[in-house]
């Protein structure tokens, strides 16, 4: 697996990348050595936070832990990703068998403009797929909404968990009512 390393106000020192390389080799057996990882270490409030995303056949899996230690939070952040690949196992194995890898997606900026307002920007990759892809994805990524290219028509959606359970989904139109 490819794994990239980043310190957000910091400087990640050799023996932390080595043990992130080390833990993460763990997850090699469901990616066949073909995934991308990106590890994101920094301090916030004197704890130490770190974000671990991996791409692999155009699925991403991640998870984010706060904790004493990095090395408690990557403990923390491997275990939550071994329990989303087992929970998508049945539905993922062919795909992530069979299939390319992309490069890692997320990357984040902070932007702040004359009022003072903080707009963070997500940027990542954007492909056709079903709605069902679309709400695993969203499922994967722990996230309320997911923004995709709906593969039957070629429109942006957005696929999205209801405060009752269910999903919605909006879907463009050219329309002005």
């Amino acid at each position: 697996m490819k794994i990239t390393t980043v310190g957000r106000q910091m400087t990640v020192p050799e023996d932390l990348k080595e043990l992130a390389a080390k833990k993460l080799a763990k997850l090699d057996k469901y990616f066949f050595n073909e995934g991308d990882a990106t590890v994101t270490f920094s301090r916030k409030h004197n704890k130490e936070r770190l974000e671990v995303t991996i791409s692999a056949s155009n699925t991403l899996f991640r998870a984010e832990a706060e904790e004493e230690t990095f090395r408690d939070a990557l403990d923390r952040d491997i275990d939550a990703i071994e329990r989303q690949i087992r929970k998508f196992k049945t539905r993922l194995g062919k795909r992530v068998r069979d299939t390319a890898f992309v490069e890692p997606d997320p990357a984040f900026d902070s932007v702040e403009d004359e009022k003072e307002l903080k707009i963070h920007k997500k940027t990542f990759y954007f492909k056709p797929m079903s709605v069902e892809e679309a709400i695993m994805q969203m499922e994967l990524l722990g996230h309320d909404f997911y923004v995709f290219e709906d593969s039957a028509t070629g429109d942006t959606c957005v696929v999205y968990e209801r405060r009752d359970g269910e999903y919605g989904l909006i879907v463009p139109t050219a329309e002005d009512k």
